[in-house]
């Protein structure tokens, strides 16, 4: 295996990793911006169009179906057409899909843009991926988890925006309108800048090997695994400031935004923590985590509870989507950028199934009860990944397989 800086150089030319970082931590904060002020303008969409609670989750579930949609897309062309042009699509999809959304005059045209913006980010979520695991290969697990920060990280910005925003009586259009800022941002960053190929491609893995890899048990495993570590981050995330308003009586925006500040630093130190315990320990501690955060999310009624709850489901979830991607990528390397997309997309699919029930329950029996019930899915990743841990331990330890030498190193 070439170094990263070698590869990086080699596969395309001149390549840029750095600047082709930044742009991708910067489209990570677009994609938390459209989460964070989505969650935050929930009940004034409600309020001026006349949306019940279901109706509202629908609207947010598009984000995820269009994400699902994209990101699947994604994984099939990102050999093909190569991840510039992925990220390109993306650039022209967050500005017309935040246009739709602000001159919207009813349920179907906030769905669409929604729907849009959810394509745009299933494209950032299905280019930087592979991108991150390709220039740096020795440090997968450790260099997606600093990227992925930038998304809670973009979530604490777009939660104090919001808020500020609303103290100064501005609008959801003014506050939908603020996601354009970094979208040209990391539009201008790209500009001119050369991608390499993917790891699949550099160590000429056919497509046929690579469908293969999707077909296999441990992966297949794994994929379940991920539709309850994104329902567990990304439902309750959504509901999070609508539930808290009304249960805690604080601004649920402000407990967001915390929640995601933990999340950004939990992230950014967590190279140190996957180098000294193997990834499956480390989801092991974020599944107990995220359970005992959502139950005591759903029993608090005043602020400091509620401020500490938060912050164990925080130190929780923070781990488990790049932790979740650095394992495929370093247990299945050869099935690159389409397993990455799959993951991805699965994770955002479950999420696009629950928002909608989420609403249902909190219409008809209550806002503390979807979290209550949300701690269910945290609880039987605990026994999974214990079971995974324990088959690891007769195997000799947690691997990461290696493509240029065909063997695990430990």
């Amino acid at each position: 295996m070439r170094s990263s800086a070698g590869y990086a150089s080699t596969a395309s030319g001149s390549v840029n990793r750095q600047r082709l970082y930044v742009a991708s931590c910067v489209s990570l904060v677009v994609i938390a911006l459209t989460f964070a002020i989505r969650g935050d303008i929930l009940e004034e969409l409600s309020r001026d169009f006349r949306l019940n609670k279901e109706q509202l989750g629908w609207i947010a579930g598009a984000a995820f179906w269009g994400f699902t949609l994209s990101i699947f897309t994604a994984g099939q062309l990102c050999d093909l057409m190569g991840m510039g042009r992925l990220m390109g699509l993306a650039f022209a999809g967050h500005a017309l899909g935040v246009l739709i959304f602000i001159f919207a005059g009813g349920f179907w045209q906030l769905w669409l843009g929604t729907l849009i913006l959810g394509l745009a980010n299933g494209f950032i979520e299905g280019a930087v991926n592979p991108l991150i695991a390709t220039v740096y290969p020795d440090q997968k697990t450790e260099k997606l988890n600093a990227l992925h920060a930038w998304f809670p990280g973009g979530i604490v910005l777009g939660g104090l925006l919001a808020y500020g925003l609303t103290n100064m009586k501005a609008g959801w259009q003014m506050k939908m309108s603020m996601i354009l800022v970094p979208t040209l941002i990391y539009g201008l960053t790209l500009l001119g800048q050369r991608f390499p190929v993917t790891e699949r491609v550099q160590h000429r893995i056919s497509p046929r090997q690579m469908y293969q890899q999707a077909l296999r048990p441990a992966f297949l495993v794994w994929v379940l695994c991920m539709l309850m570590t994104a329902s567990t981050e990304l439902g309750p995330s959504q509901w999070i400031p609508s539930i808290l308003t009304s249960t805690a009586h604080l601004p649920g925006i402000l407990v967001l935004a915390w929640i995601n500040g933990i999340m950004a630093v939990g992230r950014m130190l967590a190279g140190p923590l996957v180098r000294r315990w193997s990834p499956i320990l480390v989801l092991i501690l974020a599944a107990c985590l995220s359970t005992v955060g959502l139950l005591w999310l759903s029993l608090a009624a005043a602020p400091l509870p509620t401020f500490i709850a938060a912050t164990v489901y925080a130190a929780g979830i923070c781990y488990f989507w790049p932790t979740m991607l650095g394992v495929t990528s370093e247990r299945f390397p050869a099935g690159g950028a389409l397993l990455l997309a799959i993951m991805g997309g699965a994770g955002n699919f479950s999420v696009a199934l629950v928002m909608p029930a989420m609403g249902r329950i909190y219409d008809t029996r209550g806002p503390n009860v979807v979290l209550k019930y949300s701690a269910v899915l945290p609880f039987v990743l605990i026994a999974i990944f214990v079971t995974i841990w324990l088959y690891d331990r007769t195997k000799g330890g947690y691997h990461v397989m290696k493509l240029a030498s065909d063997t695990p190193r430990e």
